[in-house]
């Protein structure tokens, strides 16, 4: 096995478990040390994942055996922190979205493009057996051309099940830059690159109000405090992808009763049969294929096509791989940059009431090797 690429974490928050989990599937990746604004966190993450060192974000900066940092900080903080990794001479794999604008995302591509750095970004998610088995089905031409779409996340916002949800509703958040880049990401990967975009945004409600409760039913230490919202919290936009397909992507913090259909969030249409996509915020949901019939419409689930049981942290493992076989990482900066100008293009043609064309060509990363078996990189 090739020498193991040292990674350190910064931010210690809520996702953080769920990569430490799966980065021990992954021998490649060592974690080597985590660090937050808060010590006594990053020594409690430290403790409960057997990371051997916990330290100040300037310890770890300068910590030269590592090679990634990790960067699970809130997203306006995204930029920052991965701008100081590539000036620190560090790859970076950065949690959704990449940034809060093009202007800052931009920003960070060229630095890294400077230093010969890597950036990663999420979601990973496109990178499971879900969604790599439904784009497998539309590259072998079992759908025909593809023609239609629609891409629905309609829930009532994050202030019902989240202890500290006000970064889901400043700048840089709201559903588009909080769930988009999930269902974006799949699309971009299903179809391709897009031509032109249109979009409309609303904000159903001024301030929120959080009513989170713990596992026991106790209010949460932040219960009844307020938030002002700074963003829009519903989206509704329509996407014309260069290979033909045409369809409509809603993502929306407004919509409660939505919450209780629980519905297939993405199927794409084509000449031939439709696909139900599973949830692209998962890695393993069910497939299911259409075949239209002049009689009856066929049904079917289509068994994976590819490893199952991947999490957050595949990613970043492919990353790694990628590094030291000198070969492009699927969850690179490039894609992420392409969603993170998708979501700002919604809100640039919601002000300017035109369609906006994306301004960064975008190709679409190579899918799994077919037969690979799990924790096979290549």
């Amino acid at each position: 096995m090739a020498d193991r690429v040292r990674v350190g974490v910064i931010g210690t928050g809520a996702i953080s478990g769920a990569y430490l989990g799966m980065a021990k599937n992954f021998p490649l990746v060592e974690i080597a040390a985590c660090a937050d604004l808060n010590p006594d966190a990053a020594r409690a993450k430290a403790a409960e994942f057997q990371i051997p060192k916990a330290c100040s974000v300037d310890e770890l900066m300068a910590d030269r055996s590592i090679e990634i940092v990790l960067n699970l900080t809130v997203p306006k903080a995204h930029v920052p922190v991965a701008l100081r990794a590539v000036e620190a001479g560090k790859h970076t794999y950065c949690e959704k979205p990449l940034g809060i604008n093009r202007d800052e995302g931009r920003k960070l591509l060229d630095a890294a493009a400077t230093k010969k750095l890597r950036v990663g970004c999420a979601p990973d998610t496109f990178l499971g057996a879900g969604i790599q088995t439904a784009r497998k089905l539309i590259d072998d031409g079992e759908i025909g051309r593809p023609i239609a779409f629609t891409a629905f996340m309609m829930g009532r916002g994050h202030e019902h099940w989240h202890p500290s949800p006000e970064f889901y509703y400043e700048k840089g958040g709201g559903p588009m830059f909080d769930m988009g880049p999930y269902y974006l990401t799949a699309l971009l990967n299903l179809l391709g690159p897009v031509k032109r975009v249109t979009g409309f945004t609303s904000m159903s409600r001024p301030t929120r109000t959080i009513v989170h409760k713990d596992k026991e039913g106790k209010p949460g230490s932040k219960y009844g405090k307020q938030i002002n919202v700074e963003t829009a919290d519903h989206y509704v936009g329509s996407m014309e992808f260069a290979a033909g397909a045409v369809g409509t992507i809603i993502q929306s913090f407004a919509m409660r009763a939505a919450e209780y259909d629980r519905a297939q969030p993405i199927q794409i249409f084509g000449t031939d049969g439709a696909i139900k996509v599973p949830d692209p915020n998962q890695f393993d949901g069910k497939v299911f294929l259409c075949r239209y019939n002049e009689t009856k419409d066929e049904h079917v689930e289509v068994p994976h096509a590819f490893p199952t049981g991947y999490g957050r942290s595949v990613g970043l493992a492919d990353m790694a791989a990628a590094i030291r076989a000198n070969r492009p990482h699927r969850c690179s900066a490039e894609q992420a940059f392409a969603v993170l100008d998708l979501m700002q293009a919604f809100d640039d043609s919601s002000a300017t009431r035109r369609a906006i064309e994306p301004g960064m060509r975008y190709e679409r990363p190579a899918p799994w090797r077919s037969g690979a078996g799990f924790g096979e990189l290549d």
